[in-house]
């Protein structure tokens, strides 16, 4: 930073040369203003400060011309040592491509011996596996030359050791001409040691002698027979089972199988745990066999379950007595179940299989009965349909056992829905809905057969008068309520046994769900978990794959309903009452109607024997047909009323889901009452214009008495907040126009009515 002249020792600061920016003007300033005697002249200063300048440019030149004597005194030394370098580095690439050459060398010669090393190893193990089985075929010899010296000494330890030693020698020989020849001699050998230890064998396990089991099992190990020991534990044990089963059914023959099957299972279930513990001691994977003994203890039952079960069920409901059995063999099957898994290995598929099959035995003699299932619900539900009454002789309390019927009904289908989910756990549900279908059917059969009852009676009593008819009317409207009653409790029915469903066979579907691990690995080879729960209670491989369907459809939402074509039938029921309960009321105007073509005064020129084709239409009063058609109408809210007022959601949707005449399918009014008038009304505007449309002559009079009787009926209409329909409208029209406007009018009106009118009044068009 600072520079020290070498004639002097004043110093100066020049390190602001050394900046990128550096300024001249600025620099002088500071020198300036540094400056430490201020009665100095300035430009004595400045004479100093350029004297010192000039010094250190001085001694940098100097600096400067040393420096580049000493690099060209070096160049010469540099330039001699760049090139010893470089000799160097030419020789250092001469060795590397020398040692490369060196490295490939070596990776050929040695892939080579390689080679050879492998051919010498192959020849040297086929020698040494020749030599094996030359030494084995000799030791062969040589064992099966003493055998039956050996089996005469009854040395089961000496007899076991030669036999194991044949076992092995035996394994070298596969490729021998003889193999077939030796293989049944050593098996014939190992059948006569197991026929001398069978006694002793058939004791240990008998006594449950621990020590000697142990030994029998070492030895049946050695000679590869472990499976016909197996056997022999499980006939042992099975023969001693087998008879406690008769011995519970003789000694409580005053018992019924309830009381059998549960002291029996309790037997089986203690058994079980007693023999898992010793037999933990005694074999190495103790669980199979264990299962496999229960399993074919059940099969081999005498009496059999299946027996059993078919003559308990002939002295009471085969419904009933099948599930109060299934329920105890559940409990039993569901301590089996816990008691296995909490001693298997999930991993171990032979653990699963065995549970699987055992489980598969215990509900084995219920397979059968659930494939009839559908025939036995439909028995039961025909008896409990049978034990509802529906008619009787006055129709007041026909209608009353309408209404009352269909609690009971209904109770009995959710009796049926508990019977499915306890005799199939939700499995049999298929053949439960046919049956339900079949059982409703024919409630809907009973229900019109009575209904048809009903209309006779009441066509028969339609003499006493129109009072009677308003009686009939009213029992028309309960039964309609009856019929809401129906679908209403058919919608609640039907969420139960959805509801049931996803309960118990759904969730199986569901990834989520918890379903355990156990389950999941049951039935090896199945497709799904449902196919694994459902061969539990169906055989049928076609009814399994169908509850996969349903079960499918649930878990993907696609099945909203699973009694919809009863629910249909209901509703076309709900239709036909409500078309039986209009024509009760439509009758009486229908017969008001029925001669108005036929009328003389259409012909009539006069009224009361005055000419009064000249007189206005307002002179005219409507006649009596028409008017009691009004009155009719006009009473007919009064009737409603009673019905309608309270909040009846029944009427609601029996009326939503059945259809009066004459309305149309758009949304419900906020009261019933209008709807019926609507519908009374549309038919009977119906029913008067083809009435009127089959008059064949119309006199100028008899137009202006027609227009007057229309007027009416559209006055009684709009008082009733009802609007005339439009041929009514038209054929008013067409009747009030003159014979000079009458082409024009028709040009906008239905052919039909013009025609006819014209017709009538001798308008030529």
């Amino acid at each position: 930073t600072f520079f020290c002249s070498r004639r002097g020792k004043s110093k100066m600061d020049y390190s602001k040369f050394l900046d990128d920016n550096f300024d001249a003007k600025e620099w002088v300033n500071t020198a300036f203003r540094s400056q430490k005697d201020p009665v100095a002249a300035k430009d004595q200063y400045a004479t100093t400060l350029v004297m010192k300048l000039q010094m250190f440019i001085q001694e940098v030149n100097n600096i400067i011309e040393e420096t580049s004597q000493q690099a060209v005194q070096n160049l010469p030394r540099v330039i001699r040592e760049l090139d010893a370098v470089k000799q160097e580095a030419a020789l250092l690439q001469d060795q590397m491509k020398m040692v490369k050459q060196d490295i490939q060398k070596v990776e050929h010669d040695t892939a080579k011996s390689m080679q050879t090393l492998l051919r010498l190893d192959a020849i040297k193990s086929r020698m040494t596996s020749a030599a094996e089985a030359l030494k084995e075929a000799d030791n062969w010899t040589t064992l099966s030359s003493d055998v039956e010296e050996v089996f005469q000494s009854q040395d089961i330890k000496a007899i076991t050791l030669k036999l194991k030693g044949m076992q092995n020698s035996l394994l070298m020989l596969v490729d021998t001409p003889d193999y077939a020849d030796r293989c049944q001699h050593l098996e014939t050998l190992k059948n006569r040691l197991e026929a001398v230890l069978s006694p002793q064998l058939v004791q240990a396990f008998t006594t449950q002698s621990l020590e000697t089991a142990q030994t029998y099992t070492q030895i049946f190990t050695d000679i590869d027979r472990v499976p016909q020991l197996y056997k022999y534990y499980t006939r042992c044990h099975k023969v001693t089972l087998l008879g406690a089963w008769k011995n519970i059914i003789e000694a409580n023959a005053d018992d019924t199988l309830k009381e059998w099957l549960t002291e029996y299972y309790d037997l089986l279930l203690s058994t079980w745990h007693a023999e898992m513990k010793w037999c933990k001691q005694v074999f190495p994977d103790p669980l199979p066999i264990v299962c496999d003994l229960i399993k074919e203890t059940l099969e081999s039952l005498d009496p059999p379950l299946h027996s059993c079960i078919n003559l308990y069920t002939q002295h009471r409901d085969t419904l009933t007595g099948l599930i109060e059995l299934k329920q105890i063999t559940e409990r039993f099957a569901r301590s089996m179940e816990q008691a296995v898994e909490s001693n298997m290995i999930a991993e171990n598929c032979s653990h699963v299989t065995s549970l699987d099959h055992l489980l598969l035995e215990l509900y084995a003699p219920y397979r059968h009965h659930i494939c009839t299932y559908q025939s036995l619900e439909e028995e039961t539900l025909g008896k409990n349909l049978d034990s509802i009454k529906l008619d009787h002789e006055e129709i007041f309390e026909t209608v009353q056992l309408l209404g009352s019927s269909v609690n009971k009904l209904f109770n009995f289908a959710k009796e049926a829905n508990e019977r499915c989910l306890n005799l199939t756990n939700g499995c049999g549900y298929l053949f439960m809905m046919d049956a339900l279908k079949t059982y409703f059917s024919n409630y809907c059969k009973e229900f019109r057969r009575v209904l048809t009852n009903i209309k006779e009676k009441c066509r028969t009593s339609r003499r006493a008068g129109e009072e009677e008819d308003w009686t009939h009317f009213q029992h028309t409207l309960r039964i309609i309520q009856t019929c809401g009653d129906l679908i209403m409790h058919m919608d609640e029915l039907d969420g139960n046994i959805l509801s049931s469903m996803m309960q118990t066979i759904a969730h199986y579907t569901n990834p989520s769900s918890p379903v355990k691990e156990i389950g999941k690995l049951r039935f090896f080879g199945k497709v799904s978990v449902i196919e694994a729960h459902a061969a539990l209670f169906l055989k049928n491989p076609h009814d399994i794959e169908n509850l996969e369907v349903l079960v499918t459809k649930l878990g993907e939402g696609d099945l909203p309903s699973v009694l919809e074509d009863t629910k249909r039938e209901l509703c076309k029921l709900s239709e036909d009452v409500h078309k039986f309960s209009f024509d009760i009321v439509f009758g009486t105007l229908r017969g008001y109607l029925a001669d108005v073509s036929n009328m003389e005064i259409w012909t009539s020129k006069s009224a009361g024997g005055a000419l009064t084709s000249d007189l206005p239409t307002f002179s005219l009063s409507p006649q009596e047909y028409i008017t009691k058609v009004g009155q009719f109408l006009m009473t007919l809210p009064q009737h409603l009323e009673p019905f309608t007022m309270q909040d009846n959601p029944s009427v609601l949707v029996a009326l939503k889901h059945g259809k009066l005449p004459y309305t149309d399918e758009t949304e419900l009014p906020e009261h019933v009452a209008d709807l019926w008038l609507e519908s009374i009304a549309r038919g009977t505007m119906h029913l008067y214009c083809e009435q009127i449309l089959k008059i064949q002559e119309l006199s100028n009079h008899a137009v202006k008495q027609l227009i007057t009787d229309i007027d009416y009926l559209c006055n009684v209409l709009d008082d009733l907040g009802l609007i005339a329909s439009e041929n009514l409208k038209n054929i008013d029209t067409l009747l009030k126009a003159s014979a000079e406007e009458y082409l024009d009018v028709a040009e906008s009106m239905p052919q039909r009515l013009s025609h006819a009118i014209s017709n009538m009044r001798n308008i030529e068009l």
